[in-house]
């Protein structure tokens, strides 16, 4: 493995490591919605065959969710009903 590799490798771990401590920090005062981005707009979890945030396919779709601030998740209003605290199922 070449040094360009090792740093490479080791600035992408960082990346990611900076990525998950600021969701985590950002989901104290936030909560998880399931079934209420628009199509590429979710934050994490789209269901098989996606590899997380802007992944969702179509809009409302019930298995992707976005963080939004605690306690209004039920409260948002879709065409398809309202917002989840777990995944929709179609």
């Amino acid at each position: 493995m070449t040094m360009f590799d090792k740093t490479l490798t080791l600035s992408a771990t960082l990346a990611a490591a900076l990525t998950f401590a600021a969701q985590a920090q950002a989901e104290g005062d936030m909560e998880k919605c399931y079934g209420v981005s628009m199509a590429g707009q979710n934050d994490c979890a789209a269901g098989p065959g996606t590899t997380c945030a802007g992944t969702s396919t179509m809009d409302y779709q019930g298995n992707a969710w976005k963080l939004v601030p605690a306690g209004t998740c039920a409260t948002i209003e879709t065409p398809n009903g309202m917002g989840s605290l777990e995944p929709i199922k179609s």
